[in-house]
């Protein structure tokens, strides 16, 4: 039987077939997970194959569950399907496998694109948009957090599920204003308007002094999740212009509201309560949170630089908590609410990484992310009622490119008659950048939606997304399904209502 066939079969198990699949209640044994790391010498006759003898039980193991207390939610932002290969190549060689991201049983595309203000389709979306579309079920303009294309706000899953009972958490390696964890607990017409300075500016309809609810941080501290973590402290330097705090920051706002701050990996290490008496914040950065690798960046010509090594980024010391171990915590003090809970868990800087062309960057936060994803799954293999997901807001710039070495682009120039430096930069028009990989090999990634080199300049792209998922309500992702869809998906799993 072809392994096409196997998941034929295998999906077939509908609530109908229930019994003969072994459907229904949640089985006392931990759903399985994938190990698609390749097992032979990659140059033998099936050497490369990851699938293994047959899939089908591990597809209808994966399939027969309905119902979720938990729901864990991981997002990389701007980790489309070249991104995941990049990293995955440089980290764990070609037939390598991540331990976390790969391991998910069930997959499926998602489309991402946004809309005007009119209401057609933009192909491309930004992470505003975008997230929006999977925290409320709505689709709206680019720029736009949790509100319709006519600026009316759109109840996000987060407060969905704290209206429910189940505590929430809402973590990010971006500055907690940032567009990927707004989208849960704020509405806003413009993603920048992080406090009550660019409000009033930016978004005066929305502003305190005006009659709306306040800025990003704001609406953030009123909305009162459970855990809120990554960096942003910046903003909590901003007075508040109007309301029951008018005159003081938001940093005291925020203490005199109940908020437990925690601003190093020590801190959070000793947190032991984060709940609607005393939520926890998590602020570690002025700004977004260092990266965990650095490197050079990509450009002109670079694909005939010597191969680089991803370094450790100096500036993320042991003060700086890992995105694992935000989650693990935030697990940690989620999990103990009766009525389940909801943790939205966000690897920022793929996408930041990506825009500044910089592969070692993009390459070690998707590591990190795949870190938090195997804390994720370890949790869920543990506690059968929890559903984990993990995908992308929208696809990046950076591709794997053919490797060239001078003397190719030597006999491309006196092929075309043209000189060595005009050749060059025709062959890869964008910026480049060679990596030695895990195989020992050279891995050339290139960026070509731009060729600037002084500014954090490569663009998003349209391609569909890959989603992946485990435990129960996992099927729901499969095949291909558009961004909102997994709102629902979520709002299902979890049984909550819209109201």
């Amino acid at each position: 039987m072809t392994r096409r066939r196997y998941v034929v079969a295998a999906l077939v198990c509908t609530a109908a077939l229930a019994a003969a699949c072994g459907g229904g209640k949640n089985d006392d044994a931990s759903l399985p997970l994938l190990d698609p790391a390749a097992k032979g010498t990659l140059s033998e006759h099936g050497g490369a194959t990851r699938a293994g003898d047959d899939r089908s039980a591990l597809i209808a193991d994966s399939i027969k569950n309905t119902g979720a207390k938990n729901v864990i939610l991981l997002i990389g932002d701007g980790m489309g399907d070249s991104e995941i290969t990049v990293a995955r190549n440089y980290a764990h060689g070609a037939g390598g496998a991540f331990p976390g991201l790969d391991a998910f049983p069930l997959t499926g595309q998602y489309t991402h694109y946004s809309l005007d203000k009119s209401g057609k389709p933009t192909y491309v979306t930004d992470s505003a948009a975008s997230g929006s579309a999977w925290a409320t079920g709505t689709k709206t303009y680019n720029g736009a957090i949790a509100v319709d294309i006519h600026g009316k706000d759109q109840k996000t899953l987060l407060q969905l599920a704290k209206e429910a009972g189940k505590a929430t958490g809402d973590i990010t390696t971006s500055e907690i204003q940032d567009a990927t964890p707004a989208v849960q607990v704020a509405h806003v017409t413009e993603r920048d308007c992080y406090g009550p300075d660019e409000t009033t500016k930016d978004c005066p309809s929305n502003a305190l002094e005006k009659g709306g609810n306040g800025s990003i941080t704001e609406q953030l501290l009123a909305t009162r999740a459970d855990v809120v973590m990554g960096g942003g402290a910046e903003t909590f330097a901003q007075v508040a212009k109007a309301g029951d705090y008018q005159g003081k920051t938001l940093e005291v706002q925020a203490k005199e509201r109940g908020f437990t701050i925690v601003r190093n990996a020590d801190e959070l290490d000793k947190a032991d309560k984060a709940d609607q008496d005393a939520p926890l914040l998590g602020l570690f950065a002025e700004g977004n949170m260092p990266t965990r690798w650095s490197g050079p960046v990509a450009g002109k010509g670079g694909y005939l630089e010597p191969a680089a090594e991803c370094k450790d980024n100096p500036d993320r010391g042991a003060s700086v908590p890992t995105l694992a171990a935000m989650t693990k915590k935030s697990i940690d003090l989620l999990k103990g609410d009766g009525d389940g809970f909801f943790l939205q868990v966000e690897g920022a800087s793929i996408d930041k990484q990506d825009h500044a062309a910089n592969p070692c960057g993009q390459i070690g936060e998707t590591v990190d992310l795949d870190e938090a994803a195997k804390v994720a799954l370890d949790f869920a293999k543990e506690n059968k009622d929890t559903l984990v997901i993990v995908t992308a807001d929208h696809a990046h710039s950076s591709q794997i490119v053919e490797s060239m070495n001078v003397e190719d682009v030597h006999d491309a120039a006196t092929e075309a008659k043209l000189p060595f430096e005009v050749t060059r930069d025709a062959i890869y028009p964008g910026l480049t950048r060679v990596l030695r990989s895990k195989d020992g090999q050279n891995l050339t990634v290139s960026y070509g939606t731009s060729d600037n080199l002084d500014a954090m300049d490569q663009g998003h792209t349209g391609s569909q997304l890959r989603i992946a998922a485990y435990g129960p309500g996992a099927t729901n992702i499969v095949g291909l399904s558009d961004q909102t869809d997994l709102f629902f998906t979520m709002v299902r799993a979890l049984g909550l209502k819209e109201n």
